[in-house]
């Protein structure tokens, strides 16, 4: 896969989409009242500007989130105090993922309450839909909750059947935990056998939360080998406000990373390639941007 950065195109290069065009942008580790709700609201405002079209309107696309929407419980008040004034105004356009503070609350009912039928079959936690030319699957990474990640488990089951059904040129992933990682939580052994389905149907990206940083992978197979031709790009990007965590040392093949800025990933889908751009709040000044074709 070749990985052009947009500092090295010409600015037409890494403009507004085109019609052919839509933007998926996002972030998890979201919402927490008190002191931190600021962050919140402020990769919130950044969901206000990064859909205005030129000259008016909105932007065609989607918010994901990438679980542990509201802290520390999920609870049906925190989501009603912390969520809702802050990323709760892009809910008519959020297809979230549930994390592990989700599930604080029993079966984290007052998540599935929250988001509805944006949140896919109630209880489940796994999903998929179509954002223009891309299929989009999002995956409950909390395996315990979800009957299990492994092979031969139900959501294992639905998501090889579901890429299988849906053949599409340019597929994204996403879910609250990382196959690979550089933070404290570091490596989720548990994501193999998903990680390894999704390579196997020639995903193209991965986006994941739970360690509270930003870092961008190389494209890997599931052994965590460069494969620039059928890899899987992963991105972090528990940067949506509720703190941030020091990296440790770096895995290999991590090509981006930052622990010091809150922020959202933009991802532009086109018909056979992508463009991705962390964006950071008001203030901070890190910045990742680049480009990528489908396999």
């Amino acid at each position: 896969m070749r990985v052009i950065s947009c500092f090295l195109l010409m600015a037409a290069s890494c403009a507004a989409p085109t019609a052919a065009e839509v933007l998926l942008i996002g972030a998890g580790d979201i919402a927490k009242c008190g002191p931190r709700l600021k962050n919140a609201e402020a990769t919130a405002r950044l969901l206000d500007d990064l859909f205005l079209a030129p000259g008016g309107g909105r932007r065609e696309g989607a918010v994901f989130t990438l679980g542990d929407n509201v802290y520390p419980r999920g609870r049906a008040t925190e989501f009603a105090r912390c969520y809702e004034p802050t990323w709760g105004r892009h809910k008519a356009r959020t297809r979230p993922a549930v994390g592990n503070h989700e599930y604080r609350s029993p079966g984290a009912l007052p998540y599935f309450e929250y988001f509805g039928g944006a949140a896919g079959e109630a209880g489940k936690g796994y999903y998929s839909y179509d954002l223009g030319p891309w299929h989009v699957v999002v995956l409950n990474t909390d395996c315990a909750h979800a009957g299990g990640c492994g092979p031969g488990s139900a959501q294992q089951r639905w998501l090889r059947d579901d890429l299988a059904a849906h053949p599409r040129p340019c597929t994204v992933a996403y879910g609250h935990h990382p196959r690979f990682s550089s933070g404290k939580h570091g490596a989720k052994k548990s994501m193999i056998p998903v990680f390894e389905t999704l390579y196997e149907h020639g995903v193209e990206l991965l986006l994941s939360g739970h360690d509270h940083h930003y870092e961008r992978f190389a494209p890997q197979d599931p052994g965590g080998r460069l494969d620039p031709q059928r890899g899987v790009r992963q991105f972090i990007v528990g940067t949506g406000g509720r703190e941030h965590r020091r990296l440790r040392k770096r895995r290999p093949h991590s090509e981006a990373a930052d622990d010091t800025s809150f922020g959202v990933l933009k991802l532009t889908l086109g018909s056979s390639s992508y463009e991705w751009e962390f964006v950071p709040i008001a203030g901070e000044s890190f910045r990742d941007s680049g480009r990528g074709v489908c396999h």
